[in-house]
């Protein structure tokens, strides 16, 4: 994020409408068996607000992150507005997102080995 951030604030620059802060959100989770909704509790939150010429941008990211919050508003500005350096931007998130489901494929698979199989177990 802090490098495709600083392409744009290092050739447009940025000016900050909300300082990164904390905040809380509520985690709505859909019950399955009735479909009904229902709040789970909260996550703690940073958000922050900026303006990449007469683009706003949002950063809201989990946890106490305020540079990641700083940084995706900024990414998002800049996609508000076009800039063309979001065109090559794609390829990048996509090779990102191909790496973050091959982490997360490889940890569900090594959790998987340890899962006991309780069908499998002798019954008299």
């Amino acid at each position: 994020m802090k490098s495709l951030a600083d392409e744009i604030v290092n050739k447009y620059g940025t000016s900050i409408i909300e300082e990164p802060n904390p905040g809380l959100v509520m985690v709505k989770v859909r019950e399955t068996a009735k479909q009904s909704l229902f709040y789970l509790g909260e996550v703690l939150v940073t958000e922050c607000k900026v303006k990449v010429g007469e683009s706003i941008g949002i950063g809201l990211v989990r946890g106490e992150e305020s540079e990641a919050a700083y940084h995706l508003a900024v990414i998002d500005a800049a996609y508000s507005a076009e800039l063309e350096e979001t065109a090559h931007w794609e390829a990048l998130l996509q090779k990102e997102q191909q790496m973050l489901v091959e982490e997360r494929a490889e940890k569900r698979r090594k959790l998987l080995v340890t899962k006991v199989d309780f069908d499998t177990m002798d019954q008299d």
